[in-house]
């Protein structure tokens, strides 16, 4: 098993960055994909981004290409979702999430370990 807390969300304007970490502990943390959700309200859970065990691979949804960056560092057992040039359509719980079969293509359902999320909120 591995528990995940998350950190880093707040309230930012559009155009803005925010960085939000995601910290693993537990079992070993290179054999795990790890992916980032998000939950608006009244919205179904979407993943936005994933990497693989390997940290060679990585997906990001249409809606975040280009603007977030997922990424790891080992020594840390950490990882990060990196989001620049927010839109107030970002606004959501984020979740960190993480799983050895979760898979590039994030489903809810794929992945085990969750954290407790982390509110994000971009202001127009």
């Amino acid at each position: 098993q591995v528990q995940l807390v998350e950190s880093g969300g707040g309230s930012v304007q559009a155009g803005g960055s925010l960085r939000l970490s995601c910290a693993a502990s537990g079992d070993t943390y290179s054999r795990y994909y790890f992916a980032w959700f998000r939950q608006a309200p009244g919205k179904e859970r979407e993943g936005v981004a994933a990497l693989s065990s390997s940290g060679a691979s990585t997906y990001y949804a249409d809606s975040v290409k280009g603007r977030f960056t997922i990424s790891r560092d080992n020594a840390k057992n950490t990882v990060y979702l990196q989001m620049n040039s927010l839109k107030p359509e970002d606004t959501a719980m984020y979740y960190c999430a993480a799983d050895k079969f979760g898979g590039l293509l994030p489903r809810p359902a794929r992945y085990n370990y969750w954290g407790q999320g982390t509110q994000v909120t971009v202001s127009s």
